[in-house]
């Protein structure tokens, strides 16, 4: 066999995942915003890089390819999609884009920081925020990527530069280049099943993206079926309820997380699950498959698994030193005062405190304290809770159980996909947990594990399973009820746009009435500190977020709703902002 042939029968798998590519230096380095001395150069710069185990395609695939206008898809480092410059990157990826495995055969994918790290622009200066919200475009990233792939594989014509540019001299063997075309065709066919079911008509946009929609479609409908492609198409649904990026500081303290709450937090093995959750179903290859010589678990969640669970360790650890932002300009300190007396009101007074001040929450054995995390139903838009009931096919994970975590096997069909994403998460931190289970691939190291805190973790993750007798995929969610969390408010002023779905432009919009919120707005980097929040004037993206309102809650992108403050008079609204400005 060929040298080049036995590199792309190495890269065989590669045929996971979503996309994600590079960024050139911009001529002034970004403003960094005061985020506390223990986020230092050293430690954002691993946050950068870190890889998690995200594999999109070959690096060498991703330098080669071309946009429909016959430049190369890196161009511009994708700052066409908002991503950001990273001096640090080899090859001009982006913050937050990665690359991992043996020079030559490097596989490119993603980390946390390409959706988790902000910049905006106050009068013509850019600031950094490391781990708040993107202001991203990622499904026209996925789009364009799936446009410029279908090029490729259209003809052999086509393919021919591609593969000299991959290959360079190798190019010359017909074998390297009949393996290559053989990849790159299953790796497009994967990935354009999942883009073709799974895109909204009516884009995300800017900000924005329905990542649990993503999560289930990429676990239940490309990894789970029988092999060799391991599909099951029939999966992948309209991902359509998108919700704006979360903040990261603070999110370890949270004693539950996710848009809806339904994920209990605050110890290093939770928030394992919470990310290896986000690895497997967005950008980790993952494929599992019955083995009877695994013991208590009966299935190898580990052999076919990307997931570096060191690198998920670091990442972690990285996240605890990411601190709310510093209001960077001029605060006006009596109406601070002012604004904090507003907020430390009851909720019938217009304040705040009562949902999203520190409160104490669940105290896990030998952990460090958390917050209480209300999760409420305050007349948002409800669509994200209609996400959380998908059900799907099993695939190869029916009845994969796993033992003193869930009551009922996985059905072979109509199973909640929530539970299917379960079984994956927590089998494979069990399997990892264990090394009489499996032998860990290279980069598989266990976690830390909390001996103390085990019984109440086995607890957590059991919560993730219906019950017998449920008919819901979310246990202990009422009927007819759509509550999502509350998180603490400090560094909310750069977290823009508002409520979970990112259906409100500033605060100052957020304290009028629904109906008077702006149904429609702009959205960019162009940061208005009076209104804190999107400017009105926005030049990044040629994209207008149109909402609706309280008829039609249902809608992904409703307004409705979290109508706290609004009857405040204008010198109070205007002195609470200046006190949010300061937290």
């Amino acid at each position: 066999m060929s040298s080049a042939r036995r590199l792309l029968t190495a890269v065989w798998a590669c045929l996971p995942l979503l996309s994600v590519p590079a960024a050139r230096a911009q001529s002034t380095p970004p403003i960094s915003v005061d985020q506390g001395s223990d986020w230092d150069d050293r430690v954002r710069r691993a946050f950068y890089l870190q890889s998690q185990g995200s594999e999109l395609m070959p690096l060498a695939w991703l330098k080669a390819l071309k946009r429909t206008d016959g430049t190369p898809f890196l161009a511009g480092s994708l700052s066409r999609y908002g991503y950001l410059p990273n001096p640090d990157s080899r090859d001009d990826l982006p913050v937050g884009f990665t690359f991992a495995g043996p020079a030559g055969g490097e596989i490119a994918g993603m980390t946390c920081a390409a959706c988790h790290t902000r910049q905006i622009t106050v009068d013509g200066k850019a600031y950094r925020i490391d781990g708040g919200p993107a202001i991203a475009d990622f499904q026209s990233l996925l789009s364009d990527l799936d446009v410029s792939m279908a090029a490729v594989v259209a003809s052999e014509a086509a393919f021919q530069p591609f593969a000299r540019t991959v290959l360079g001299k190798a190019a010359e063997d017909a074998d390297a280049v009949q393996n290559l075309s053989f990849f790159v065709k299953a790796w497009y066919d994967r990935y354009h099943t999942l883009m073709t079911r799974a895109l909204p008509k009516t884009p995300w946009g800017p900000a924005r993206l329905d990542a649990v929609g993503m999560i289930f479609n990429r676990v239940t409908g490309l990894d789970i079926g029988v092999p060799p492609n391991t599909m099951i198409p029939d999966n992948i649904r309209v991902a359509d309820a998108p919700t704006r990026y979360p903040f990261l500081w603070n999110a370890p303290r949270q004693d539950r997380t996710q848009w809806p709450g339904f994920a209990e937090n605050g110890n290093d093995s939770l928030a394992l699950s919470r990310n290896l959750g986000e690895v497997l179903g967005v950008f980790g290859r993952f494929h599992p498959r019955p083995d009877p010589f695994k013991v208590l678990l009966r299935y190898d969640y580990l052999s076919d698994n990307s997931a570096n669970f060191n690198g998920l360790r670091l990442l972690e650890d990285a996240v605890k030193k990411i601190g709310p932002p510093r209001w960077p300009w001029t605060l006006q300190a009596t109406l601070v005062e002012r604004g904090k007396m507003i907020f430390e009101r009851g909720e019938s007074e217009g304040g705040c405190k009562g949902c999203h001040w520190p409160n104490p929450g669940v105290r896990w054995p030998g952990e460090a304290a958390t917050w209480h995390t209300p999760v409420k139903d305050v007349g948002t838009d409800s669509r994200e809770h209609g996400i959380m009931q998908w059900r799907a096919k099993s695939g190869v994970l029916t009845g994969a159980q796993i033992p003193l975590v869930q009551s009922m096997p996985l059905k072979a069909e109509n199973e909640c996909a929530i539970s299917i994403l379960a079984n994956a998460v927590a089998g494979s931190i069990i399997q990892s947990f264990n090394p009489f289970l499996t032998a860990a691939p290279p980069g598989m190291a266990p976690p830390h594990l909390n001996v103390l805190a085990l019984p109440q973790q086995l607890r957590s993750l059991a919560n993730a399973f219906p019950r017998a007798g449920d008919t819901s995929c979310t246990s202990g969610v009422p009927a007819g009820t759509y509550p999502y969390e509350a998180r603490v408010l400090e560094g909310i002023w750069a977290a823009a746009p508002y409520l979970h779905n990112g259906s409100v432009a500033t605060l100052a919009d957020l304290l009028k009435k629904p109906n008077d919120r702006r149904p429609s707005f702009r959205i960019g980097s162009n940061y208005d500190i009076e209104a804190v929040g999107l400017g009105e004037d926005q030049t990044q993206f040629d994209y207008t977020l149109n909402t609706t309102d309280c008829t039609d809650r249902d809608s992904g992108n409703s307004r409705c709703g979290h109508d706290y403050g609004t009857n405040l008079t204008p010198d109070e609204k205007r002195a609470l902002l200046e006190y949010l400005k300061s937290l």
